[in-house]
């Protein structure tokens, strides 16, 4: 539950504001009746916590007004979402609290509905913020390095707070899939455009003759097949964003084009003689070296400084390991409101391999990963038997590789324990069974007899005793849940998938193994 403070020396509205909150149950609401009591009230928390996730402040207060204090509770914590009410609304105010860190400010008199779908926006762009700390980027800021690692969440806010206040470019490096659009994103809806739109390009997707068409726009008939006149990018994002991606891989003769929209604020569409004002803010990323290609002529050296006034680094995951828990927790969260699931966290033997890969495919894999997890895990935690094929095969992982692997996989059949003996192979310890197992058809009863004999007369050769249990383990599951593939692949912890191939690979007929018809 959210906590807010509402902060007005008008008593009813205060009575009011906190019922339209409280009524969501989404809220818990306290009161400050000016700014010198707000403020006692948001430094009132102990160290490492936070009073509020919310104020909403009053402009017009005695003792401290709303500025006053927005500007006090922003110094100490950029991170709490602040929302402004006025009675005397004007431009000056509005521009006024923004530049000083509020989210957005609301006329008298409120509407309740006006009111949280603000406070929803808000959350959802300092959401943004959170997500974009844990890709650890590196600000720089005159040659200095203002913040490096997602534990400095609170100096991530003060540059999303500095960036919010000036609409001067930024400059996003980093491989493919470390979250460069995520850090536009974050920038722009908290800043002074968030209301207008966020445009994004891919520059190394259009073809270099349609390229000056896709940004400027074009007249009709200005070329073969320009059948209609077409408003280009710059246009469609008007008062808002453009996020230029891969802008490495920009023509020459573009770059020029666009060194002329940063400098002089004007762009002509292709077959016009007239000149358009652009009102828009440029974000560009890339995973080129810019540098390299400035000395063999192909990136403009006066673009390069143009766009690169802040510059942000995002560091590959594989050299940020330790950030993976961080990340996993977030794509957790995101994943149960999506699919409407309860999973609480990783298993360990799970989290080991998340660790152990490398990540090529940086943040971006790693979400498509746990995404992944979801869709296959019926537990509430993501386990090994979730994770995609290719991540255990590319850090030598086998689901049933070796008998400790499978202790850890919690296997859902009705036993609570199994023994080896006489002539079997000894292994320490014995198969964790999960007791608790209900199948979906209440008919069906388990086999009594599933012990699971590995033969020792043949060569001491674990992978030929391991394909050899591996293959009487799939038999005696299919036994046990009558032939059903899907109720085997659930309740034995293994993917669909990965069964079907095991059954083809050890020539096992399911059928055989299913329930005789009367």
């Amino acid at each position: 539950m959210l906590k807010v403070l509402v902060v007005d020396d008008d008593q009813a509205l205060r009575l009011s504001v906190r019922s339209a909150l409280e009524s969501t149950k989404k809220f818990s609401v306290e009161e400050a009746f000016d700014g010198i009591n707000a403020l006692e009230k948001v430094k009132a928390a102990p160290a490492n916590t936070r009073a509020f996730d919310i104020v909403i402040l009053d402009v017009d207060m005695p003792r401290l007004n709303g500025i006053g204090a927005l500007k006090a509770i922003k110094e100490h914590d950029p991170g709490i979402i602040v929302l402004m009410l006025t009675a005397h609304a004007t431009v000056e105010v509005a521009v006024q609290s923004v530049r000083e860190g509020a989210y957005n400010f609301l006329s008298k008199p409120i509407s309740s509905e006006d009111l949280i779908n603000l406070i929803d926006k808000a959350i959802t762009a300092h959401t943004l913020i959170s997500t974009l700390a844990a890709s650890s980027p590196v600000f720089v800021d005159e040659g200095r390095k203002i913040i490096g690692n997602t534990s400095q969440m609170q100096k991530v806010f003060n540059v999303i707070h500095k960036l919010a206040k000036v609409d001067t470019p930024v400059l996003i490096r980093g491989a493919s899939g470390t979250g460069k659009e995520l850090v536009a994103k974050a920038i722009h809806f908290n800043s002074a455009r968030k209301d207008e739109k966020f445009v994004a390009i891919n520059c190394s997707a259009i073809p270099e003759n349609l390229f000056e068409s896709e940004l400027f726009g074009h007249e009709k008939g200005s070329f073969t097949g320009a059948s209609e006149r077409k408003i280009g990018k710059f246009q469609f994002a008007e008062g808002g964003t453009l996020f230029l991606d891969e802008v490495g891989d920009m023509p020459p003769q573009m770059q020029v084009k666009i060194l002329r929209v940063l400098q002089e604020k004007l762009f002509m569409p292709v077959g016009s003689n007239r000149e358009i004002s652009t009102n828009v803010r440029i974000i560009a990323a890339t995973n080129r070296p810019l540098e390299e290609m400035m000395k063999d002529g192909r990136f403009r050296e006066d673009l390069y400084y143009r766009l690169n006034v802040v510059p942000i680094y995002l560091p590959q995951l594989n050299d940020r390991k330790d950030d993976i828990e961080v990340l996993v927790h977030i794509f957790i969260r995101k994943f149960n409101t999506i699919h409407n699931k309860k999973v609480t966290g990783v298993s360990k033997e799970a989290a080991a391999v998340l660790k152990r890969y490398n990540w090529p495919g940086n943040i971006r894999e790693l979400e498509n990963v746990i995404e992944h997890a979801f869709v296959l895990e019926t537990t509430n935690s993501v386990t090994l038997g979730s994770l995609p094929e290719a991540v255990l095969e590319a850090v030598g992982v086998n689901l049933v590789e070796s008998m400790e692997q499978l202790q850890s996989q919690s296997v859902s059949l009705k036993k609570s324990a199994q023994s080896f003996s006489g002539d079997e192979i000894d292994v320490e310890g014995d198969l964790d069974i999960d007791s608790n197992l209900e199948d979906d058809d209440s008919s069906d009863s388990v086999d009594e007899d599933i012990s699971i004999a590995i033969p020792n007369n043949g060569p001491l050769d674990f992978n030929a005793q391991k394909e050899e249990f591996e293959k009487q383990f799939i038999i005696k599951a299919l036994k046990t849940f009558k032939g059903r593939i899907n109720q085997t692949a659930i309740h034995a912890n293994i993917p669909k998938k990965t069964l079907l191939r095991k059954i083809e690979k050890y020539g096992i007929v399911a059928k055989e193994y299913a329930e005789p018809k009367n």
